[in-house]
């Protein structure tokens, strides 16, 4: 069995059955560029062999700088700002996972539907309800020997006071650090996607829509990055006793966001 994305699949469970026109769905694959991510995912390859060969795939060259300075043999929080919301979550898992070991991430639906990714990835609904089981499945993920990465922002990068940056950090992965003693290692990922975007996102937020349409542009984003260099910059390794009560765990995770910008 390949690792196909079973398009036809989705969209039918997301319309409880329902059918679609075939001429929508033609569109829709078009506008997802689903056969030509097929062509990759077809290879079966998952986990950390994914994330690392699809960044092959695409051709796309990542710099890294200060990763030689986290040791090794601990489990740590990695976070990062989001400005992609694509390569950056799939390079930074390979990097890591080939690194440190195995690796879990929050991915949300759209994303789960590719079964490459699935064995890195924490389920996270961003089309519909949230899962009951998320606090669940979070505690579960920090108890556990795997690496952590995150994207406190939940949203890749907006643009934002004339500046592409994150939306406010959640403040879940300090109170989870701080429980499981797991020192964080913040990362600042330097990207951005196209203009296109970035307007699209600007006018659903003016439109107030509750279904995130920007995110459906994100395979196009992708698509585009073909061929590209990124940056990605680790920061020392914070440990996690730094976060006292001297803040709130809200005011320490928009400090540790200003600590990523920093670097």
């Amino acid at each position: 069995m390949d690792g196909n994305i079973d398009f036809e699949g989705i969209i039918a469970q997301k319309r409880g059955g329902r059918k679609t026109s075939p001429i929508l769905l033609s569109l829709l694959k078009r506008l997802l560029y689903i056969d030509y991510f097929n062509n990759y995912f077809k290879q079966g390859k998952t986990g950390i062999e994914f994330c690392t060969g699809a960044i092959d795939c695409l051709g796309i060259k990542i710099v890294m700088e200060g990763l030689e300075n986290i040791p090794t043999g601990s489990r740590y929080t990695f976070v990062s700002n989001h400005p992609i919301g694509g390569v950056d979550g799939v390079a930074l898992a390979g990097i890591i996972g080939t690194r440190f070991g195995s690796v879990r991430m929050p991915v949300n639906d759209f994303l789960l539907a590719i079964p490459g990714l699935r064995p890195v990835s924490i389920p996270v609904s961003k089309t519909g309800g949230q899962s009951r089981e998320l606090p669940m499945l979070i505690n579960r993920a920090f108890d556990s020997e795997n690496q952590m990465l995150l994207f406190p922002a939940g949203l890749c990068s907006r643009l934002i006071d004339g500046k592409i940056q994150d939306l406010p950090w959640s403040k879940t992965f300090i109170a989870q650090s701080i429980r499981t003693q797991r020192n964080i290692v913040p990362i600042h990922f330097y990207g951005e996607n196209s203009r296109k975007f970035y307007l699209i996102a600007r006018i659903c937020n003016l439109l107030r829509f509750k279904f995130n349409v920007a995110m459906a542009f994100l395979p196009e984003e992708t698509y585009k990055n073909r061929g590209k260099t990124f940056r990605v910059v680790f920061g020392t390794p914070i440990p996690y006793t730094v976060f006292d009560k001297s803040r709130t765990t809200s005011e320490w995770a928009g400090w540790v966001r200003e600590e990523v910008y920093k670097l």
